[in-house]
């Protein structure tokens, strides 16, 4: 392919972004295999045993639910155990004879009615202690019936308090205050075409360590119904990263890179997911986290740049959240980075290598223009020199 003239896809990198036209096609946004939020956009269905899974890791399960769930799975619980209780010292006192003669010494004071057994059972529970119902010294079945209760209702509060507990640290709630771009792009880095996106801290605290990865996920639905999912690493360039402030995650498009041979027009016909992840560790809890995101075709532009958000001061390193995910305009050729290449290196003189410093020297140098794309780049070296 042989472009005469450089395209741009003029756009703010914003949430909006659905579908990109091309002449007379129209790339339809497909259903994702992983949302924007990072979650998974599957429905498991027919599971073997699916109840006895949930029942036997009932701590994950439980974890995992929504908070309404849970708040009244642990105040049915409660309620549950005062009932089943109340009914044991009901029917204690009723086989015990404490309902029928008021002049019996009872195995339970004061309790001589259904209502006053349950309440009985929640005070003993709870721990209130009003002082008006009690345990004597009359009935062994009854002090044992307590000691069970007492032993029951130590382990309730346990499992409560430790799955409230694992449910507020969840790394799902810390995830979301460490998010990735809305798009990404592709640009010229050191006369490469790179895939770049960026990924940032909003809380002020750093991560002790983080890695970055990508993948990219195709899918292909054959007329049988049979559907084929196929998964690629993309390489990133210093994918370890200490994350103080937003960092640009770069795949350098090399022969090795399954977008090589895809150009701009290419693109806007792929129906791959670009699946991107960052796993790092909270340095304040020390809790392992991963926040994902994903990127169609669509929400990758081509011919853009992530715009400068950090400022040096005397004091500190200042970062504008509000540019996280503004893109700027860059001159990048419509070609493959494999055309890219052959056109590069096709138009080096043997007896002279050329060095692309600049956007404007590689556009003159894929317009077949050897000695502007020379000048383009003698030029760029001398404003840097002066700079």
């Amino acid at each position: 392919m042989n472009s005469g003239t450089v395209q741009y896809s003029g756009v703010k990198c914003s949430d909006e972004i659905s579908s990109v036209l091309t002449g007379n096609e129209y790339y339809s946004k497909k259903k994702r295999y992983v949302k924007k939020d990072g979650s998974c956009n599957m429905v498991v269905r027919h599971v073997p045993e699916k109840w006895l899974l949930w029942v036997t890791d009932i701590f994950t399960t439980l974890v995992e639910i929504r908070w309404r769930v849970m708040f009244l799975t642990f105040a049915l619980s409660y309620i549950l155990s005062w009932l089943f209780f109340g009914i044991l010292f009901w029917i204690i006192a009723l086989t015990h004879g404490d309902m029928k003669d008021p002049n019996n010494e009872p195995c339970v004071y004061e309790v001589r009615s259904f209502t006053a057994a349950f309440l009985f059972s929640l005070e003993t529970q709870t721990t209130i202690g009003y002082g008006f119902r009690g345990m004597s010294e009359n009935c062994m079945i009854a002090i044992i019936v307590v000691t069970i209760q007492d032993v029951i209702s130590v382990f309730i509060d346990t499992f409560v308090i430790g799955i409230a507990v694992a449910k507020m640290a969840s790394a799902r709630k810390r995830a979301q205050t460490v998010g990735f771009s809305n798009c990404a792009v592709i640009s010229l880095r050191d006369s490469h075409l790179c895939l770049s996106w960026r990924v940032g801290d909003f809380r002020r605290n750093h991560m002790v360590e983080g890695t970055a990865h990508a993948q990219l996920v195709g899918h292909l639905a054959h007329s049988t119904g049979k559907v084929n999912v196929t998964y690629k690493d993309l390489n990133i360039e210093e994918n370890n990263i200490i994350l103080a402030t937003p960092t640009t995650i770069v795949h350098k498009i090399t022969p090795g890179s399954p977008l090589y041979k895809v150009s701009l027009k290419d693109l806007r016909k792929e129906s791959f997911e670009l699946v991107v992840s960052f796993t790092y560790t909270d340095d304040c809890t020390g809790i392992l986290h991963q926040t994902r995101t994903s990127y169609t075709p669509s929400e990758i532009l081509w011919g853009q740049h992530f715009q400068e958000m950090i400022k040096v001061t005397r004091r500190n390193y200042r970062v504008d959240y509000a540019l996280f995910n503004h893109t700027v305009k860059v001159l990048v050729p419509e070609l493959s980075a494999e055309e890219y290449d052959l056109k590069k290196y096709s138009q080096q003189p043997k007896h002279k290598p050329l060095h692309i410093s600049s956007p404007m020297a590689a556009v003159e140098l894929v317009n077949g223009n050897s000695l502007e794309a020379e000048k383009a780049s003698t030029s760029s070296a001398v404003q840097e020199h002066e700079l």
